[in-house]
């Protein structure tokens, strides 16, 4: 099959300059046309790229608020893209929403795996495609306005931003929502469910078992050993508890 890379050129209405923008990498124009009509009436500026091609390209030229991804795709897939975006200095902290016809636990977390912050299924409603996007570009609400210090972990919940050791640590929106979260209730354990209550309220496809890989890919980034974690501590059968040790 000849691999796909069409752009969509689409009408450009007159919003404010600021408006959020979004890549829809979709290679079925009529999904692509559809997604692109509700995203751009909600006030979006949206570029559709019919593979993953010039994407990445395009993108470090004229940075997204958003992507929007379909796993299946001529060529490289949706997976190899969030790779490519994650290891980006320039789009790495750009949140990735993948859209696709797989509904399967597996994908799910194959896609959170690779740095998904959320995850939608077709069929969609276009309430809920609109929802989502704007979830994963909505600012986090800290009980905490300044930097956090935990020994040589800093969560500064304004900028977004963890460090560890001064070292400036990437995290997904997710990741740092969980992670922001836990922190502010330093001490308390909490289920699985009741974090994904607290941190992703309109991401329907979000299962516990997927709390799991945020943790684990957290642990990676700010333990200095994954395997006893410091910070984010697990109650076996329970949940999570983030640990304030001394420095």
């Amino acid at each position: 099959m000849a691999q796909s890379s069409w752009e969509l050129e689409l009408p450009r209405p007159e919003f404010p300059p600021s408006r959020p923008s979004v890549y829809v990498i979709e290679d079925e124009q009529d999904i692509s046309r559809l997604i692109a009509h509700n995203l751009t009436t909600a006030g979006f500026d949206v570029s559709v790229f019919g593979s993953a091609v010039s994407v990445v390209a395009r993108a470090q030229q004229q940075p997204p608020s958003v992507f929007l991804v379909d796993i299946m795709l001529p060529g490289p897939s949706g997976l190899e893209l969030c790779k490519e975006i994650r290891t980006s200095r320039a789009l790495q902290n750009i949140p990735v929403i993948f859209l696709t016809a797989r509904n399967d636990e597996i994908d799910r977390i194959r896609g959170f795996e690779v740095g998904a912050d959320d995850y939608l299924a077709k069929p969609f409603s276009p309430r809920e495609l609109v929802a989502r996007v704007r979830a994963v570009l909505r600012p986090s609400v800290p009980s905490h306005t300044s930097v956090m210090q935990f020994a040589d972990l800093e969560i500064d919940p304004e900028s977004m931003t963890v460090r560890v050791r001064g070292n400036t640590v990437f995290t997904t929106v997710r990741e740092f929502r969980i992670l922001e979260f836990l922190a502010n209730h330093s001490g308390r354990v909490f289920t699985r469910d009741q974090i994904l209550n607290a941190v992703c309220e309109e991401a329907l496809f979000i299962t516990p078992r997927s709390v799991d890989v945020y943790v684990r890919r957290l642990r990676e980034k700010i333990e200095d050993d994954p395997r006893l974690p410091r910070y984010i501590k697990t109650l076996r059968g329970f949940g999570y508890r983030f640990d304030s040790p001394r420095r």
